[in-house]
């Protein structure tokens, strides 16, 4: 599949990219190169393993690209959680939270949709 910025979920994750970039603008300097850093890496791997794993040459690879950009939602969301108690956000994540679940509840239609085609 080519055309990885058709696919829903390469979109939604690239929103959810920009929301985490802003949302983390505000967190403490000190963490600029740690939970900051963390959150924004986790952030971009999930669209750029989406469209990795697109551009690649079958349902099996793309497959394997989607379990990373998955886990990597994953890491982002106990990051989120972490942010949240820690107290760094201005205003509540919930929305944040509620993209993520969006984005890994459209990544796993990806992986059951491909595994029924292989």
């Amino acid at each position: 599949m080519s055309d990885y910025q058709k696919l829903e979920a390469w979109q939604m994750a690239m929103g959810l990219v920009e929301e985490v970039y802003k949302r983390t603008r505000s967190f403490p300097k000190e963490e600029l190169f740690g939970l900051t850093s963390q959150m924004r890496r986790a952030a971009v791997s999930i669209p750029s393993n989406i469209n990795e794993g697109a551009s690649r040459a079958g349902s099996k690879e793309f497959l394997q690209f989607l379990h990373i950009a998955r886990g990597s939602a994953s890491e982002l969301e106990t990051q989120l959680l972490l942010a949240g108690k820690l107290g760094f956000f201005s205003s509540a994540p919930e929305d944040l939270m509620a993209s993520l679940t969006s984005v890994k509840r459209l990544i796993n239609g990806l992986i059951r949709s491909l595994k029924e085609s292989i």
